[in-house]
C-alpha cells in the first residue's frame, strides 16, 4: 500500500487523523495532514482505505 497526500487539497479537516492516527496526524502551525507511517501494517489498511474515502478535500490516494 502506497499513500500520498496532496496537501494542496489538504483542508485540514482531521477525518482521517479520528479514523486512522497511528497512520496520520496534522501539523500544529497549519493542520495540514502529515503521513506518521507511509507503509502501514496490513492491519491498518482498512483503516487508511476509511480515511481516504471521508476525506472531505479528497486529499489522500491510496494505491494498493
Amino acid at each position: 500500500m502506497q499513500i500520498t497526500i496532496d496537501e494542496e487539497k489538504c483542508c485540514g479537516a482531521g477525518q482521517c487523523v479520528l479514523i486512522a492516527p497511528e497512520v496520520f496526524d496534522q501539523r500544529d502551525e497549519d493542520g495540514i495532514v502529515v503521513l506518521l507511517d507511509g507503509a502501514p501494517d496490513p492491519d491498518r489498511h482498512a483503516a487508511v482505505r476509511e480515511a481516504a474515502t471521508v476525506c472531505p478535500a479528497a486529499a489522500i490516494q491510496v494505491r494498493e
